[in-house]
Order: C-alpha cells, then structure tokens, then sequence
C-alpha cells in the first residue's frame, strides 16, 4: 500500500513539473504574463515567479522525464554535471504549490475544474441569492483584502539597495507593513487600515492619527491578526460605511465579503451588517480587491515615491540621494499611499467587481486597471532614468514589476524571525517615540476620538 502511495505522490509531482515547463513553452512563444496568467487561472506575480525559476525547473523536468528531455531543455553537454534525481518532500511540494499559487492543475493536465467550478457555483447561486434575497444595491457591497507593503524598498539592483544590503544593522528596505484595502462595487474606498510595527513612529510625533489618510493599528509583526481584524471593523469600516451610505440617501444595509485569511475572525458582528466568506482557493479568480486593485494601487505608490524622489531632486541644487532616502520616512510613506488611492479612478475600481458580479458593472467606463498598472511603471521607468546612477539608468518594467510583485512573496523563516526579534535600543530610539510621560486627561488625540464616536452616533 505505501508504495502505491508514494507512486501517486510522484506522479502528482510529476504533473505539475510538466504544467510549470508548458506555462514556461506558452512565455517562449511569445505570450504575455497576463494571457498566460488566464490561462491558467493564476495571478500574473505567480507567472512572474515561474519565469524567475525556469532554469531549475527544466533542469529538473529534464531529470524526471529523460525520454522527453530533448524536447523540454537544453541537454547538457558532456562537461556539465548532471543533477541529482529531483525527491521532493511532501511539505516542499505543498509550500512549492502554495508559493507559486499552483491550485488550478489536475492530473490529467488541463486546469482543475474544483476551484474554478466552486468560483462559478458561488457567482452563479449563493452570491446572486445573497444580492437578491438582501436587496443590496452596489453601494452596499463591500470587500476587504490585505497586502503587505515594503514601503521602503527600491529595485534590487540600485545602488541604494546595494549599499543597505552591505551595511550592519536593521535592513530598512525589509520594513515592512500591511494595508487593508476595502471598497464596493460602485467605486468607492473605504480609507484603509494600516498596520505597522510601532505605535508612535517618530516621524508621526505631534500628529493626531485620526487626521492620517490611514486607520493606524500596530503589533509587533505588523500583520493583521483577529483583534486588529474586529479593531478595523468597529473603528473604520463601519463610521466610515455609515456616513458613506447617509450620503447616498441609503439605509444601512451592508454585506462584507472576506477570504478566509487566518486573521479574519468569524466573530464579526454589528447590526445591518451581513458577513460572508469566500469560498476557499477562489479568491484569485472572484474576489474583487484581487482583481488588480492592489496591483495597480503598488505600481502607482512605487511611481509615486519616484516622482517625490525626482522632485526633490530638482528643487535642491545640493541634493544627495542618500540623504534624502535616509529621510524619506513612514510619514513620506502615508503621502505617497494617500496619493495613490485617490488617483484610482471610481469607474476603474468598479471594473474589478466584473467576475464577482458583472450585473452591476456593465456600463462601467475608464481604463482597466491593467493600463492603471502598465501606466504607472512606465512613468516609473522613465523617473528612474532621470535619476541616474548604477541600476536607476538601466531600470525596465521587468525590475519595477519584480519590485511590486515582491511584496506577495512568502517571507522566509529568516525574515520572520528578524522581525520577532526584540528590538535593539538604536532601533527603538530611532523608529518609535516614547510615550511613558504620556499627559493625562482630556488630550487632543482623545477628544478627537470622542468627536469621531459622536459623529458615527449621528450618522
């Protein structure tokens, strides 16, 4: 029985080595990351992932499948070595799926039918009973993803990158946050949720957070967890909702569609609010805010931090990329985050709802977000290229994409366990003010929160 086990476990393996050397074949051909991103029901940054492994991956196809080698890969010469027969663990083999989003493909190699019908099945019945049985316009149809965002990371090549990678101490480019971006189908955004790993940055001293174009929560790993989840929701979503809806002339009658992220607690609850989940491994084919929201949301913050970049630059005879990048701070950070989602269009934010609900998005007008996205990297290109220096002269898409798309990318046992660590006393001093001698009593940050809570009282 075992060994008809692990003869199933090889041939599973085998399969998806020969789905990733045909996604491979499609790119040679000449086919774009996004075509074969629908092709196979991935996101592009997975394609893109894919195309940065190709030698690895036809080296071992090549292993695997001797007798097709020739038609698959370069056959080594005499003088190379030959790799080892390729033995994945069943823990790699599920990370390596889980890495390169590898959910859609299915022994017989044609792209599983089970995510993609479970993605119809709820489009089709439960989502359209949902709407019909609530009433619900597209005002009141939310959804809420998450991202992580390196805030303060240039292209790997750049020169800046290249010193920070040599210099001892905290890698600033690795500092990372998360944004919870929520809006519904007819355009709106909801101000996002930020979440950082200090509470009192010192470059927000003397700030009231509620004046910021974010939500402010934090923790140690700034990550979103069950409390700062339900802290979003009471505190941001549903003021925000509430005053938007009145606005409209609308009652409070709201559905919130969220993925079964491990920080999305099943205890939300407020009055006039439904909560749905999606179902699992669908939401890279219906759920809204992956649809090319954050993509293009990334590309235009990255365009925008080259643009602050360029600007100083001209308005500063003696300026010093250096300098000015040690000083770009995670208050230059909220500009350039505010910035970009006010240039997302309302008609474009609505075309990403047409998976999930094309009923309400058929007059839709204004670019897709794909052009958002390309736009914003080739502006990005072109501000690089006026910056100058090693790795900014020769920037491409290719390096802007890889930025943006790196933010996707699983953060390895390393990473994690630096920023878990306790930080040193230089960090501290330098990243978060000290709040000890906190005044007592009526401050401004709190009656600013009583006036909010009023003001949610009333709408």
């Amino acid at each position: 029985m075992l060994r008809i086990v692990l003869a199933f476990c090889r041939l599973v393996q085998c399969t998806y080595i020969k789905q990733l050397v045909k996604l491979l074949d499609m790119l040679r051909e000449g086919k774009s990351y996004a075509a074969v991103a629908r092709h196979y029901g991935i996101n592009e940054s997975s394609v893109r992932y894919i195309k940065k492994e190709e030698k690895n991956i036809r080296t071992t196809a090549a292993v695997n499948f001797n007798t097709n080698a020739k038609r698959v890969v370069t056959v080594p010469s005499a003088a190379d070595k030959v790799p080892s027969a390729f033995n994945a663990s069943k823990g790699w083999f599920e990370k390596f799926k889980k890495r390169f989003g590898l959910k859609n493909v299915c022994l017989h190699g044609e792209m599983a039918s089970a995510d993609t019908a479970e993605a119809e099945a709820f489009v089709n019945n439960k989502f359209k009973a949902i709407i019909e049985e609530g009433g619900y316009k597209p005002e009141q149809v939310f959804n809420m993803d998450e991202t992580a965002l390196f805030w303060k990371r240039m292209p790997s090549r750049t020169f800046i990158m290249q010193e920070e990678a040599k210099a001892p101490g905290f890698k600033v480019h690795k500092d990372r946050l998360t944004l919870a971006m929520c809006g519904n189908a007819a355009g709106f955004m909801v101000k996002p949720g930020l979440i950082y790993r200090s509470k009192n940055p010192r470059a927000l001293k003397n700030k009231n957070k509620d004046d910021l174009p974010v939500y402010w929560m934090y923790n140690a790993k700034a990550w979103m967890t069950k409390a700062l989840n339900l802290d979003w929701f009471k505190n941001c979503f549903i003021p925000e909702v509430k005053c938007y809806l009145k606005g409209k002339g609308l009652d409070f009658k709201v559905l919130l569609l969220l993925d079964n992220a491990g920080g999305h607690g099943n205890d939300l609850a407020y009055d006039g609010v439904q909560i749905e989940f999606l179902p699992p491994n669908t939401t890279s084919l219906i759920q809204p805010m992956d649809q090319g929201v954050i993509r293009a949301f990334k590309a235009l913050y990255t365009r925008n931090t080259l643009q602050h970049l360029v600007d100083a630059m001209d308005s500063d005879q003696d300026f010093s990329l250096k300098d000015y990048w040690r000083g770009y701070t995670i208050a230059s950070c909220l500009q350039n985050i505010q910035r970009a989602i006010q240039e997302m269009k309302t008609e474009t934010l609505k075309a990403c709802w047409k998976k999930l609900w094309p009923e309400a998005v058929q007059n839709a007008t204004g670019g897709s977000l794909d052009e958002v996205h390309h736009s914003a990297v080739e502006t990005a290109v072109n501000l690089a290229k006026q910056i100058g220096g090693d790795g900014f002269n020769d920037m491409s898409p290719d390096d802007i994409n890889a930025l943006i798309d790196g933010d996707a990318q699983p953060l390895t046992d390393a990473e994690l366990a630096e920023m878990t660590k306790p930080q040193s006393d230089d960090e501290r001093e330098e990243g978060e003010e000290d709040t000890r001698d906190e005044e007592e009593g009526l401050t401004l940050g709190r009656l600013a929160a009583m006036v909010r809570m009023a003001t949610e009282l009333n709408c």
